[in-house]
């Protein structure tokens, strides 16, 4: 029977379910602010999972989630104590995102190291992997959401805008303008950061994309080599195997 794996984050909590060579193809989601023992219900009614692996960066749902399932059933919460697969080199590990090791478990075996993981979401997180390999820190922005979802709270005349990809650099319309904005101005972020983090890293790093705005950005910087969409979860089913095998 497989695993129960889920991604609970800011915004958005996902579901799947994984053994030990693969993610299978059920997957379900809820957005995060909306989890409860109901919701959870509703979900999981008719799957069936013989363990759960969770990682969490949302503390008060983290506690609902893991009072949710029967207390025989094996749960593991992920941390920098999990048999991720690789060292940590980083002062504080038990300070590290459970989702951040994950991707770095994830990116280990999907694509090798060294390598940097860039997760989109509703911050933007860059994970550093040495190809030694350990987790070895990385970088936290604000998230493409956030910054352009600032304009609009913050100012009397500026709307929410749809984020995709301007027809050109030169802003047409107010939309037009934030577009370019958010969409280049962003790609530019990510650039430098990325140039920072190779000149400090040995090797030739894979650099590897996930999270909700992963595509859209990145068809613009051919810095980043793959977008990984299953990143975070397989990281979790592979740590589900050495947890529950």
């Amino acid at each position: 029977m497989p695993w129960l794996l889920i991604d609970n984050s800011n915004t958005r909590t996902k579901f799947a379910l994984g053994g030990a060579d693969h993610l299978h193809s059920w997957r379900g989601v809820l957005p995060t602010p909306e989890i409860s023992a109901a919701s959870l219900a509703q979900l999981l009614g008719a799957v069936a999972f013989d363990a759960v692996m969770v990682c969490s960066v949302v503390p008060e749902k983290a506690a609902l989630i893991g009072k949710f399932f029967p207390p025989d059933l094996p749960l593991h919460f992920l941390s920098a104590a999990s048999p991720l697969g690789l060292g940590i080199d980083y002062p504080e590990p038990s300070q590290i995102g459970a989702d951040r090791l994950a991707n770095a478990a994830g990116v280990l075996s999907r694509h090798g190291a060294p390598a940097i993981v860039i997760d989109f979401g509703t911050a933007v997180t860059f994970d550093v992997i040495s190809s030694a390999p350990a987790y070895c820190g990385g970088v936290i922005a604000p998230g493409l959401g956030a910054m352009s979802g600032y304009l609009a709270r913050r100012t009397a005349l500026l709307p929410e805008i749809e984020l995709a990809e301007p027809a050109s650099a030169i802003g047409k319309s107010t939309i037009h303008a934030m577009q370019v904005g958010a969409v280049i101005g962003y790609r530019g972020l990510v650039r430098e950061i990325l140039t920072h983090l190779c000149r400090e890293l040995a090797g030739q790093p894979h650099i590897v994309a996930t999270g909700g705005d992963a595509a859209l950005i990145a068809s613009g910087l051919p810095e980043i080599h793959a977008v990984d969409p299953d990143l975070t979860l397989d990281g979790l089913r592979q740590v589900a195997a050495r947890v529950f095998s």
